[in-house]
């Protein structure tokens, strides 16, 4: 029988690192799967896509088990260790790409996102780069929260929530967008109305219906006076986020009828609002961030205006 360079039969080498392979694939099969569970991947027909994806790994660990009965209970030839071997090499291949794939449109789906939010921004050109800059506060801030809950928050549906959270504004009219004053009280009720119209525009999409939920509820107060009136942990907790990035960089852009606040002042003004506008121990964990993270968030755009 041929040997390997290290003296073990070539067939039972080729077999053990046809298995080892195996056991990568099944591991980052089971990473896709679990970070897999967003709205880009599933759609209203997600618990079928989920009976497939679930197949595919049965089917991974059954090609596992075949390598290791042939390596135990056969009697391989060369021949056999070379398809199986060759064979551990085409999944992984062929995961590669599949994971490639998804990636590609992830990214493809977010610029179209991105195109979108640039129409809004363009009605109002207040906000320009003000939804980048929560969707990067808002990230920033997953990466910092302890692991039980950040392992439960989907880093894409938050992106797409984050980028997503004033879509609303496409029904409030310009006059009302581009006031250079403060507004009316019939104006806020307009500008109020900016969640709900997020959720119309939304509600074509089935698997962005979390997503829809944390737009909906982002201008809530954990003290029950915000747009619905829910409070404390009733509201969702990637709303709760987003209510404090959303703030952050409302404080920290330059608007007709205010001056940008500083990194400083804008955590000052924050803090003082902890326990009535904002959960507190998220406040926490937001001031806990360093400054130099949180700044590197802004769009040029808004460093721009923070300079002048």
């Amino acid at each position: 029988m041929l040997k390997s360079g290290n003296g073990l039969p070539a067939v039972y080498f080729m077999i053990a690192a046809g298995s080892l392979i195996m056991v990568v694939n099944i591991v980052r099969y089971i990473r896709f799967m679990h970070s897999s569970t967003d709205a880009m991947m599933f759609g209203k027909h997600g618990s079928k896509d989920r009976i497939w994806e679930r197949l595919g790994l049965v089917l991974l660990v059954f090609f596992l088990l075949g390598y290791i009965g042939v390596a135990v209970l056969g009697n391989p030839d060369l021949l056999t260790a070379g398809i199986l071997f060759g064979g551990s090499i085409y999944v992984l291949m062929m995961l590669q790409l599949m994971f490639h794939l998804v990636d590609s449109i992830k990214d493809r789906s977010l610029e179209i996102t991105e195109t979108l939010i640039g129409i809004i921004e363009a009605r109002d050109p207040v906000l320009n780069g003000h939804s980048r800059h929560v969707q990067n506060l808002c990230l920033c801030f997953l990466d910092h929260l302890p692991p039980g809950i950040r392992n439960k928050i989907s880093p894409v549906d938050f992106a797409y929530a984050a980028l997503l959270h004033d879509v609303g504004k496409l029904g409030v009219p310009e006059r009302i967008l581009n006031k250079k004053s403060g507004l009316t009280d019939e104006e806020w009720s307009v500008m109020r109305q900016h969640p709900k119209i997020a959720m119309d525009i939304l509600k074509s999409l089935p698997s962005f219906n979390d997503i829809r939920t944390w737009i909906l509820y982002h201008h809530e107060f954990v003290d029950g006076t915000g747009y619905y009136h829910l409070s404390g942990d009733r509201i969702p907790i990637e709303a709760r986020i987003i209510t404090i990035c959303d703030a952050y960089s409302a404080i920290t852009m330059r608007r007709f009828y205010n001056e940008p606040k500083r990194y400083e002042q804008a955590l000052e003004l924050i803090d003082e609002a902890s326990g009535s506008q904002f959960d507190p121990d998220l406040v926490r964990i937001f001031k806990s961030i360093p400054k130099e993270k949180i700044e590197a968030c802004a769009p040029e755009a808004l460093k721009i205006g923070l300079e002048d």
